[in-house]
């Protein structure tokens, strides 16, 4: 690689890693803060906390590369047309097209990190983000064992407890069962205990009541108990069971989905297509951005006003490749036969840079053409 390659290269990886690293830490905060509030609300340690923060970590450096390329070339050509170094390289006789090549080698080496991304991490992490909720969401000791609050662990279930001892004791129990619209059961006891039993945890009530009322007749039935054991586990895990996310899935069967698969999702075939392709189109992206960014800035060429302008067209050609990609995404999803529409949104936004890099060098052309017939009429 020759030696300006080198260094613009080299000047862009740079920029990269300061712009992915500010706005990955900007994202990944904005969704620690939810996090915050969801786990530790829930009565959930640090430790969980941390542990989702890094696993949703994969996701939003995927979200944020395409970002950091697209900023890093923007400010490189900049910082390098404003200092005069583009324009040097101009006069020596390199093209705008030979100027393109380190750049689109730079968009090429981020695309794939993202593939890598896209194809691996991403789904594995959210597979064990996705688990990890499953296994809190039937953590009963975490999401019960709160005093002073009416809680709702399930479509139907009323829980309060006004105290827990030390020893783990509940003191002065309601549960309400309204599963059930015909017949609601309401337990109340002066004390109970959260044990673990075969078929999971279960709820054992001392010294209450367990009234009964039935909708249809409008009868209220009531009898004492010394000693009564609520399954709770049945209540909470049917509750909790949801079907395998797209997301989750592995490209192959993504891309090659059997009907039981299907089935077991309740998505269209058209869906698991453009899951599949779109984790190969995304990281191309990262492409397109660096393309429309060298592109947009190199139109205007050098200029003692700055390139305010070229940078604000660059970031509406982006915004434009963006909702273009987001319409794509409407039409892939209709009929399994239009996944190849997936693709065209970082081939459009190739397709604009390569038309702006074409641009700027017939102007530098035309410039030089006529430069040089001024010169032959003055001799």
């Amino acid at each position: 690689m020759p030696r300006f390659d080198r260094y613009l290269l080299g000047q862009l990886t740079i920029l990269f890693g300061f712009f992915a690293l500010v706005l990955v830490s900007v994202y990944w905060v904005n969704r620690g803060v939810s996090l915050f509030d969801q786990l530790i609300g829930d009565g959930q340690s640090a430790l969980v906390f941390l542990e989702f923060a890094t696993l949703s970590l994969p996701n939003v450096i995927r979200l944020v590369l395409p970002i950091a390329a697209f900023a890093a070339t923007v400010y490189v050509i900049n910082r390098m047309t404003s200092e005069s170094e583009l324009v040097v390289m101009q006069a020596l006789g390199c093209s705008p097209w030979r100027l393109a090549r380190p750049v689109l080698a730079f968009g090429l080496i981020m695309a794939l990190p993202m593939a890598v991304l896209t194809h691996v991490l991403v789904p594995a992490s959210r597979a064990m983000l996705d688990e990890r909720s499953d296994e809190i969401s039937r953590d009963i000791a975490a999401r019960f064992l709160v005093e002073g609050q009416f809680l709702h662990p399930a479509r139907g279930i009323t829980f309060y407890i006004r105290e827990i001892t030390a020893q783990g004791e509940l003191n002065d129990i309601y549960l309400s069962d309204a599963r059930d619209p015909e017949r609601r059961v309401t337990y109340t006891a002066r004390r109970a205990l959260l044990v673990d039993g075969e078929t999971g945890p279960k709820l054992v009530m001392f010294e209450g009541m367990a009234q009964s009322f039935r909708a249809g007749d409008r009868r209220l039935a009531a009898a004492r108990f010394q000693d009564f054991a609520y399954d709770i586990g049945m209540v909470i895990d049917p509750a909790r069971i949801r079907p395998p996310r797209l997301e989750v899935l592995s490209t192959p069967d993504l891309l090659h989905p059997t009907e039981a698969l299907i089935a077991a999702t309740g998505e269209p075939r058209a869906a698991f297509l453009y899951e599949g392709h779109a984790r190969s189109a995304k990281p191309l992206l990262a492409v397109a951005g660096a393309l429309i960014g060298y592109g947009a800035l190199l139109v205007g060429g050098f200029s003692r006003f700055g390139v305010g302008r070229q940078i604000l067209m660059a970031i509406l050609l982006l915004i434009v490749v963006n909702l273009l990609d987001n319409a794509a995404s409407d039409i892939a999803q209709r009929d399994a036969a239009f996944w190849p529409v997936t693709y065209l949104p970082p081939l459009a936004g190739a397709a604009i840079g390569a038309a702006l890099i074409w641009i700027a060098a017939r102007r530098r052309r035309v410039r030089w053409t006529g430069g040089g017939a001024a010169s032959e009429g003055m001799a």
